[in-house]
């Protein structure tokens, strides 16, 4: 298998890292900013590529790690040329683009993974895993936190036009509404506020959602770009009928200080890190590339990225009109 790149920044770059560790021939990538590529294939080999046509040429499988409002005619392109598909998160802007991206996937015959990395988490997975083994009964109620630092980029910083990235509801809270229906299946409604509705002026934002699942479990969940860099909070509960899970990524530090400050040496985008061996993004990487050999189910469903993007739509919309959303069923979908 034959893989490359589009989009070589920071989530790029983890990816290319993560496909320097399977079987597949990283070809190499394309970025609209030449020296992103020609970096990237300095690192792990391969050609930057002058444009996505070339590239699709060259390739088994493509990764699309580009801004959220490319994800649209990157994948129709993609699908059209006959080639699987990893899409970073969210899958699409727009409802009615993602249903376009899976038909046209569909109709072509296609892979199509939505890069969900948070699935592949250990303490993530394990707390599924306890939950699917009836450890803690059903799951009653679920309370998800995920709190960084609002991206920033020296130019042309697509995060904070909304048009382009939907905000921080759309770009970082739609991991948790993903894993929160993962857990507890089904949405049902979705209420929620954020300080960032009105504008993204201000140059931070912070929401709190409300899931309704269809069994009657709830889930509560935070999300923010208002921390100073380089944070990166994580913590969940998740409390059933005969027990608790709960996780704190601060459990071994307990006192913390973060100043407002210029700092050179933190990220441009906020990406969790893991002191595993393989890195979550390895292992998201690999289950993928295993299921293109191995003709078999991907690991998150093109079903699963549409559903977690009604969501955090659902809770955008919510946001601006103060009103619940009621999630309408959505078809079922292949790829």
């Amino acid at each position: 298998m034959r893989v490359g790149i589009l989009g070589l920044g920071a989530i790029g770059a983890v990816h290319a890292a993560a496909w320097a560790e399977t079987e597949a021939e990283f070809v190499g990538g394309f970025d609209p900013v030449p020296e992103n590529a020609q970096a990237i294939a300095a690192k792990y080999g391969g050609r930057a590529y002058p444009d996505i046509e070339s590239l699709l040429e060259d390739v088994d499988i493509v990764d699309i790690c580009t801004p959220t409002h490319l994800h649209h005619p990157q994948v129709l392109q993609a699908a059209a040329a006959g080639k699987h598909i990893v899409c970073e998160k969210p899958l699409a802007r727009t409802l009615e683009q993602g249903r376009e991206m899976v038909a046209a996937c569909n109709a072509a015959g296609v892979r199509l993974l939505v890069a969900h990395v948070v699935r592949f988490f250990p303490e993530y997975r394990r707390a599924k895993d306890a939950v699917d083994a009836g450890m803690i009964g059903e799951p009653a109620v679920i309370r998800l936190q995920r709190d960084v630092f609002q991206p920033r980029k020296a130019a042309g910083n697509w995060f904070v036009d909304f048009g382009k990235s939907g905000g921080m509801m759309l770009d970082l809270m739609i991991h948790d509404f993903d894993y929160a229906r993962w857990v507890a299946g089904e949405v049902k409604t979705v209420f929620a506020k954020s300080i960032g509705t009105s504008g993204m002026e201000a140059g931070v934002d912070h929401g709190l959602a409300i899931l309704t699942h269809h069994n009657g479990a709830i889930s509560h969940i935070e999300g923010s770009w208002a921390y100073p860099p380089p944070t990166f909070r994580t913590k969940f509960e998740i409390a059933g009928s005969q027990g608790l899970i709960v996780h704190d990524s601060d459990a071994t530090a307990p006192i913390q200080v973060f100043r407002h400050q210029q700092d050179e040496d933190s990220a441009e985008v906020p990406v969790p890190a893991s002191p595993l061996l393989e890195s979550p993004y390895t292992a998201e990487i690999r289950a993928f590339h295993r299921a293109i050999v191995e003709d078999s189910p991907v690991p998150v469903s093109a079903a699963d990225g549409l559903a977690a993007l009604q969501i955090a739509l659902a809770a955008m919309e919510s946001a601006q009109t103060g009103k619940p959303v009621t999630l309408e069923p959505l078809p079922e979908v292949g790829a």
